[in-house]
Order: structure tokens, then sequence, then C-alpha cells
């Protein structure tokens, strides 16, 4: 008996090692990825709380989705950024430094730097005067980080963290675009009328575009860095300059929808982008929550109009030019202007946010990134009449 029972125990103490032996690459496989970036793909990064300090859309952290397999959820990066109460603070911008391998999100008074491969956030650190959206030099080294609406802009080094140099402008720092040549940065002063552009050499003011018919919002530029698209403080619409001459050139109001209050923002239009490829520019209207959808050359004429589940704040595309993304979590085919899906979370919540960037992925390390602004693509000049 007792023999009978030995051979049994053998047999079975075989059967779950040999279980165990088969399984272990699996098992190693799980544990080697855990914590680490897909290994490669396309994929949108989104900041959350990323409207507000709203939690409600998406609540908090850095949201994975991967762009060609239907925007499917993938994960929640773990991301700092609390205020003193210990409570998730509002994130203010987002941006990618391919040869640093980083990504970086701003909150209300912090930036933090987060490793693209391990996940973890390397440094946060706090600035004077807070900090709003930034931008990041076309090189991966240097940073436009707004103070929150003060009266200067910070310039840091991406990889520490230090602080350059600070810009003084008029009174409300806020929105900032590195130009694609790397040579220029432009910053929007709300409280100024004027687009102030910066040296990125000397990090000095050498030029100011427009007068614009008020404080400038969200802007976008092409590629060429020669056109400027704003929204403008009490304007359902947009206005144009040029970026070379500095002058003010055209203002397009959307035709077909009444102004009215709006949730958030305080402004009519707050969000615009270029397509990809220059030919559109799309628009929020907060109000109505709706996109509107231009022409890029003058006219301006207005194509079309898409409703939208919430108020957009803000408006990106993917690199390729094939999805739009507003803020209030559509997902938008640029073609045919159909709203595929919206994104959701591990919960399946619906997700919204003003700070999502696409981030491209090979061996768990970034080879390529997009931008937050909705910056042309094309190398091609706007036609100005």
């Amino acid at each position: 008996m007792k023999a009978k029972t030995s051979i049994l125990f053998l047999i079975f103490f075989g059967l779950v090692l040999g279980f165990n032996f088969a399984w272990s690459p699996w098992l190693n496989l799980q544990a080697s990825t855990v914590g680490l970036a897909p290994k490669a793909g396309r994929f949108l990064y989104v900041a959350v709380p990323g409207i507000r300090n709203y939690l409600g859309y998406g609540g908090h952290g850095l949201l994975v989705f991967d762009m060609d397999n239907g925007h499917k959820f993938v994960k929640r990066i773990k991301t700092q950024g609390l205020s003193r109460n210990g409570k998730p603070a509002n994130v203010k911008g987002i941006a990618v430094s391919v040869p640093l391998n980083s990504i970086y999100i701003s909150t209300l008074g912090t930036l933090q730097r987060i490793d693209l491969t391990t996940e973890k956030v390397l440094w946060e650190k706090p600035y004077e005067g807070g900090a709003d959206r930034m931008a990041i030099s076309p090189d991966g080294k240097t940073m436009y980080l707004p103070s929150l609406e003060k009266t200067f802009w910070n310039v840091v080094d991406c990889e520490t963290g230090k602080l350059l140099k600070k810009i003084e402008v008029v009174g409300r720092a806020h929105n900032t675009i590195y130009g694609p040549s790397g040579d220029f940065a432009y910053l929007a002063d709300i409280a100024s009328p004027l687009l102030h552009v910066a040296d990125t050499k000397t990090h000095t003011i050498v030029k100011k575009v427009g007068p614009f018919s008020n404080g400038i919002r969200p802007f976008t530029i092409n590629h060429n860095e020669t056109m400027v698209f704003a929204t403008v403080d009490s304007l359902l619409g947009f206005e144009v300059a040029d970026l070379k001459t500095g002058k003010f050139l055209d203002r397009v109001i959307v035709e077909g929808w009444n102004k009215g209050p709006v949730r958030r923002h305080g402004n009519p239009s707050h969000g615009i982008g270029l397509t990809p490829d220059e030919k559109e520019i799309w628009l929020a209207d907060g109000h109505n929550m709706r996109l509107h959808i231009f022409s890029a050359e003058k006219p301006y004429q207005q194509l079309t109009t898409i409703a939208l589940q919430d108020m957009p704040g803000w408006i990106t595309f993917s690199m390729d030019g094939k999805y739009a993304y507003p803020s209030s979590g559509e997902v938008i085919e640029v073609k045919t202007r159909k709203i595929l899906m919206t994104l959701k979370d591990e919960f399946y919540n619906q997700v919204a946010s003003e700070k999502m960037v696409e981030v491209q992925l090979a061996g768990n390390k970034v080879v390529k990134a997009g931008d937050q602004f909705g910056i042309g693509r094309a190398t091609k000049k706007v036609v100005v009449n």
C-alpha cells in the first residue's frame, strides 16, 4: 500500500513539475513585461485628469490606447502630480522627447518626466509660477514651459529639469509651440493680442505677430512656419496671421451657429488644429458641442460640422492624418468625418482629456512622436491670396 502511494505521489509530483516547466516561458514573459512599454506599435497616450481636475473623465494616470487595434485600452501608467491635499491636480500639458525616451506631464505646479520603457517617474520638479502647456524642441533637449498664467516662460533642460532661462512676456503665459525648424518658439500670452516669437538660440523675444483682435487662446502653425491660425477671446471662429511678416491677415467667423455660454475656458472657440496635410482647419465650438471644419486656404470655406458628446476644448490628430482626437473623447476618421468610437478605460468608463499625444514604439522604446497641438506636417506652403 505504501509503495502504491509513493508511486502515485511521484506521478503527481512529476505532472506538477512538468506543468510548471511547460508554462514557465509564459510566466517569465509575463514577469518580464510587467511595467514595461509595449514592444512595438502606435499608441495614444492620454494624461488624466486632463479636463480641469475632474476624475470622472478617466481618473488619474497616463492611459495608453492601441491605435492599430481599434484604440483598445492597453494600460494605465501610474503618475504623480498631486496637490497639497493629496488629490490629483489638473494636468496642463503633455510632450515627448524621442532622444531621451521620455514623456513629460505638467500639472498646476510641477513637471514630471516618465521613462517610456520602464514607465517609471524619473523626476518631478516644481517651478516658480507653476506650470502650463509646454512644448519640446525637435532635438528633444529643450522645453519651453509657461508659468501658470504669470508673466513669464521658463526654459528647461529636458534631461535634468534644470531651469536655463526665464523669458518675460505680458501677463498670462499659456499655450506654447516649438517650431518644427527648431529655430523659434511661439508663445501665446492670453493677456496680449500679440503672438510672441522667441529665438531658441538666445531664448529672447525677437518678433511679435499681430495684433489679433483679442487675447490669443489655442493656436496652431503650418510646418514651414509661415502661417498661424489662432482662436481668440470672444470669437466663434479663428484668425490668421503671417509668421514671417508678422502681419494680421484674416478673421473667419463660424456661419450658421450662435455663440452661447460654455462650461469651461470662457471662450466660444477653444481648440484648433491643422490636418497633417494642411488642407483643413478643425475648430472647436464649446457652446454647440461641435467641431467645425474649414478649408485651410483662403477664403477658408466652411465645409461641414461634427456633433460631439461633450464640449470640445482641444483638438489634435494622428501623425498620418487618419484620426482626429477632440478632447471630448471621440476618435474621428478624418476622411469620412465618421465617429468610429469613444475612448474607454479599463473599467469601460468614457475617457476625455485635452492632453494627449501619439507615441510610436519599437523594441520598447519611442522612435517617433506626435504633438498635442495639431501642427501641420506638410512641407508645401499654404496658399495665401
